[in-house]
C-alpha cells in the first residue's frame, strides 16, 4: 500500500474517481478531465492517491496550500477511501502525507471539515491530532448560470 501524488489525468484515475467520489458526496458532479488537469496544474494544489497492495487506486485526498494576509495555511479536502479498502490505514497514510507536504511548504496550520456522520473519519482526524475549532462554517452558493 502506498500514497503518491497524481501528476497526470489517466483513464485509471478517471475510473477510480467515478467509484470513489460518490462514496464521499453522492449526487455531486464528477470532475471533467479539464478540471482535473487544472487542479494538477494549480499552484498550491496537490491530488494524492492511495494504492492498495495490487496497485489499484483506492483513495484520494486534495491538499490546498494558500497564502492569507496573516499566514500560509493549508486545507485538506475530499478525503475518501473505497469502502472495500477501509480499515487498512490508507486514510491515515493520505492525511499524514498531506501534513508532511503542508509542513514542507511552510504552512502554519492545516484545516479540514468532516460531516458528523463520517464517524470513522472523525475518529481518525482526532487521533492524528486535529482539534475541533469553535467556529461556524458558512457557505454561500454562487449561481453557476
Amino acid at each position: 500500500m502506498s500514497v503518491e501524488r497524481a501528476h497526470q489525468v489517466s483513464p485509471e484515475l478517471l475510473d477510480a474517481l467515478r467509484g470513489l467520489l460518490p462514496q464521499l458526496s453522492p449526487g455531486r458532479q464528477l470532475p471533467t478531465t479539464a478540471e482535473l488537469k487544472e487542479l494538477m496544474a494549480a499552484h498550491g494544489s496537490t491530488l494524492l492517491l492511495a494504492r492498495d497492495e495490487y496497485g489499484h487506486i483506492v483513495g484520494t485526498l486534495t491538499l490546498v496550500v494558500f497564502r492569507t494576509t496573516t499566514e500560509l495555511r493549508a486545507r485538506i479536502e475530499d478525503v475518501v477511501v473505497d469502502e472495500g479498502a477501509r480499515g487498512k490505514g490508507l486514510g491515515e497514510q493520505l492525511v499524514n502525507e498531506a501534513l508532511r507536504l503542508a509542513h514542507e511548504r511552510g504552512a502554519r496550520s492545516v484545516s479540514l471539515t468532516s460531516r458528523p456522520d463520517r464517524e470513522a473519519a472523525n475518529r481518525l482526524y482526532e487521533r492524528l491530532g486535529f482539534g475541533q475549532r469553535p467556529t461556524n462554517v458558512y457557505t454561500f452558493t454562487l449561481d453557476s448560470t
